[in-house]
């Protein structure tokens, strides 16, 4: 892969439309033709240079990565990590509320309406889904973007989700001794079932769903609970 020295990603409000362009035309024609896209194609699509691809992702591989991420934690927090730069389903819970909930009872509602949301979202998501499927499918022609997936990490691929675990840990809410194995088990609990049945052309009942909602939430409340 034709990568560039790593150097910091240009900042300004210039900068962030530029970025937000390559992750749109990158999304679109990662679908349409896969991996194999070259980056000169990507740059064409967000009529900006290659140059400038490169001087905020580094590598063909990096913006993969972020594409995916950005498709996985955009629907779950009502946001974007790339600036709203997908425009998918979105319809993810107000992570504002969750941090500042009060009590140990508002903390958990909290965190089962965010449950709930985020189940939502997955199924909506269709293209989301889509790019889940497009790793998979080219993990085996190209087995560095599972290096790359790797090395981003599960507080990067979801650093919404991270800032308000480590906000609440801040403020003696909850106990987190490692905030990467927090999200993942978080994850694991309230949004990994619905993206495991969707991928084989299912999904979770509003029963089921709801079941894992509320054991999920107190497995995690029970894990992460302050000494008293």
């Amino acid at each position: 892969m034709d990568d560039q020295p790593a150097k910091p990603a240009p900042t300004g409000a210039r900068a962030a439309r530029k970025r937000q362009a390559v992750m749109r035309a990158a999304r679109d024609l990662f679908l349409r033709e896969g991996f194999g896209v070259g980056m000169d194609a990507i740059a064409a699509e967000a009529g900006v240079s290659k140059v400038t691809v490169y001087n905020h992702f580094g590598s063909k591989e990096a913006l993969f990565t972020a594409v995916v991420a950005g498709a996985i934690d955009e629907p779950l927090t009502g946001g974007g990590t790339d600036g709203g730069a997908r425009g998918g389903a979105g319809g993810g819970p107000d992570l504002a509320r969750l941090v500042e909930a009060e009590g140990p009872d508002g903390l958990k509602a909290a965190l089962m309406d965010a449950g709930r949301a985020w189940g939502g979202a997955v199924r909506a998501d269709a293209e989301g889904r889509a790019l889940r499927t497009l790793v998979a499918t080219e993990l085996p022609r190209f087995p560095e973007l599972g290096h790359a997936w790797r090395a981003h990490g599960p507080v990067g691929h979801h650093p919404d989700v991270a800032d308000a675990l480590r906000a609440l840990a801040d403020r003696g809410r909850l106990d987190i001794p490692d905030l990467e194995i927090a999200v993942l088990q978080l994850y694991s609990l309230l949004v990994f079932p619905h993206m495991v049945f969707e991928q084989y052309g299912t999904e979770l009942t509003e029963e089921l769903s709801e079941r894992l909602v509320v054991d999920g939430v107190e497995m995690f409340l029970r894990r992460y609970a302050p000494a008293p």
